[in-house]
């Protein structure tokens, strides 16, 4: 089935009695029982497949895993209770058996960053950050640094810059490193990144997948090789989503593709005006033809599918001047998030990236006029309208 078919029916439709319902249902129980003990124990000894406790497995959990795993063509999946916790959890199962060291793209959430250095590194790992989009630069670090994990976003936060998935994977394969790709901002519906050779990858189920700013949760989706530590662990670490979450990102999956499709038509028309307004100094989008990574967004990207945000540079502009203009926003709403069916606007400086020092902000690009736009499902004419008063 095609990704779109998916979405709407994939996980759905098991049989739990006599009948079976439309859609997943909620599964509160924390516990499961069982009329013959020996079945339960084979549940436990996962001989045969059954519930037995809600940090093990919850039915409608496994139906948005069974969804998650589908979407991405990968082997299994685990549905956390954050997009960060997915990430902290597909870092410590890439590193079981590694080499501790992480190296990782240097534009990447700001949170990604702090995870790093104030948790791994603490712990004993060794970290590393390379420009991604360099492939000379990758190489090179990993020669020198021989990580046991390479981390990159497929396009990147808040720049917006596109790696090569494909040929950095070939790189980790060669040292028998682990790639994991955070595909948040891309999506299924973009990119795959199992297909293109990364072990694992990862997802702020929040944004795009759930898609109307009311789930907070985290996924990851790992390859075969990967899939069975994958249940393990999350089994020991009990990193689950709560069932009420699951049921509220699968259905927001099931129309997933059609936001997508209508964020992303939105988003180069935004990024177009832009683009022509005089009061911006730089737009950063994925589908401008001048973008840095063309190629590997050419290469790696459906065609007319560059993803829903868009980031730019006000001329002249600092702290207060920044904030004078999201203040002036009336439609678009300022807030620390991404991929709802609202436009959302973010100030990367005192949200996504405050805690990177200032001086590293600007070397990365992450200038004190810089503003990240999520593009939303409202007509793109009122979006327009409302940054054009709010720009001035």
């Amino acid at each position: 089935m095609k990704i779109e078919s998916k979405a709407v029916h994939a996980g759905d439709r098991k049989k739990p009695g006599t009948s079976i319902p439309s859609t997943t249902p909620i599964y509160t129980a924390s516990t499961y029982i069982y009329d013959d003990t020996a079945e339960l124990d084979k549940v436990f000894g996962e001989e045969i497949e059954g519930q037995s406790y809600s940090r093990y497995g919850n039915p409608t959990n496994d139906a948005l895993e069974e969804l998650l795993t589908s979407l991405e063509n990968g082997a299994g999946s685990l549905a956390c209770a954050s997009g960060m916790t997915a990430l902290h959890v597909a870092l410590t199962i890439a590193l079981l058996d590694r080499r501790k060291s992480v190296l990782a793209a240097n534009a990447i959430y700001g949170a990604t960053v702090q995870l790093l250095m104030r948790v791994m590194e603490p712990f004993g790992v060794t970290v590393n950050f390379v420009d991604i989009c360099d492939l000379k630069e990758v190489k090179a670090a990993i020669d020198e640094h021989k990580p046991g994990c390479i981390l990159m976003e497929t396009i990147s936060n808040p720049l917006l810059r596109v790696g090569q998935i494909d040929k950095i994977a070939e790189m980790a394969r060669s040292i028998g490193a682990a790639l994991i790709v955070d595909n948040t901002f891309a999506t299924p519906m973009l990119v795959q990144p199992l297909e293109l050779g990364a072990h694992m990858s990862v997802h702020s189920l929040t944004k795009y997948l759930a898609g109307h700013g009311d789930v907070l949760g985290g996924a990851i989706i790992a390859d075969q090789d990967h899939a069975q530590v994958l249940r393990g662990m999350g089994k020991i670490y009990g990193p689950v989503l709560g069932p009420f979450e699951s049921y509220l990102t699968m259905r927001g999956i099931k129309t997933f593709p059609l936001r997508m499709e209508r964020q992303c038509r939105n988003a180069c028309r935004v990024a177009n005006w832009l683009a022509s307004h005089p009061k911006v100094e730089r737009v950063y989008y994925p589908g401008n033809p001048k973008h840095p990574d063309a190629e590997a967004v050419a290469r790696l990207l459906p065609t007319d599918l560059f993803g829903a945000m868009v980031s730019f540079d006000l001329k002249d502009a600092g702290n207060p001047d920044i904030f004078a203009c999201m203040d002036r926003l009336k439609m678009i709403v300022r807030g620390t998030s991404l991929g709802d069916v609202h436009t959302l606007a973010l100030y990367p400086a005192i949200s996504s990236h405050r805690d990177i020092p200032p001086k590293q902000r600007a070397r990365l690009g992450i200038g004190d006029g810089l503003l990240r736009l999520s593009i939303g499902i409202e007509a793109v004419d009122d979006i327009i309208a409302d940054l054009d008063q709010a720009i001035g």
